[in-house]
């Protein structure tokens, strides 16, 4: 079976429709990503469409007082979250020309993105063939191929991020990191997955 054609077909059938899925615009993908971090998708709508129409460019948002980025964030929680994007808009004005940068090591240098935002920013915004390997993503694959080792580790890590760069989509690394964030999130759920209308629940 091939697991990436597989999962993008389910996806292109089950796929849940985004606003930041419908934009190659970096920034926007961006903001996206830190809203979601510790939010549900259905709560961060609001936040996602009121935030990239107060501060529609990382310059707007660079310059933009921080009590300003703070109200709009009020109520979204993790207010973390909204002083580093504050920070690092202006370490991106500062040493990148105002535009985030475009591979996934580079994006790992900006404040408040680790492994996984950048993996996906990298991908989904660049088409960088590199995983983002989220809670989701360490379930469906641990089910599906056997790996239990635990993802707090970085022996862990290392073999999820292997597996998965044997796994995805070279061409279009974002389809196939994006079907494998919404299998997770849709199908494969924590508990009482739907089993029964699993593409995979013959080799699961």
């Amino acid at each position: 079976m091939d697991f990436k054609n597989v999962i993008i077909k389910w996806y292109n059938q089950e796929r849940r429709d985004l606003p930041w899925r419908n934009t190659n615009n970096p920034y926007f993908i961006w903001i996206s990503e830190v809203i979601l971090q510790q939010t549900r998708v259905i709560q961060g709508l609001d936040y996602y469409n009121r935030f990239i129409k107060t501060f529609p460019t990382i310059k707007d948002l660079a310059n933009a007082d921080i009590d300003q980025v703070m109200k709009v964030w009020q109520g979204l929680g993790y207010y973390t979250r909204a002083r580093n994007l504050h920070e690092a808009a202006k370490q991106i004005v500062s040493d990148y020309n105002g535009a985030l940068p475009k591979t996934y090591q580079e994006l790992l240098k900006i404040k408040g993105l680790g492994p996984y935002s950048a993996g996906a920013i990298a991908s989904f915004a660049f088409k960088e063939a590199v995983p983002a390997i989220d809670g989701n993503v360490y379930r469906v694959l641990s089910r599906i191929y056997g790996v239990f080792s635990s993802s707090e580790t970085s022996a862990g890590k290392k073999e999820f991020y292997t597996l998965t760069m044997e796994l995805i989509d070279k061409n279009h690394p974002d389809t196939f990191n994006q079907a494998l964030l919404d299998f997770g999130a849709m199908q494969c759920v924590p508990r009482s997955p739907d089993c029964l209308s699993c593409p995979f629940n013959e080799i699961c």
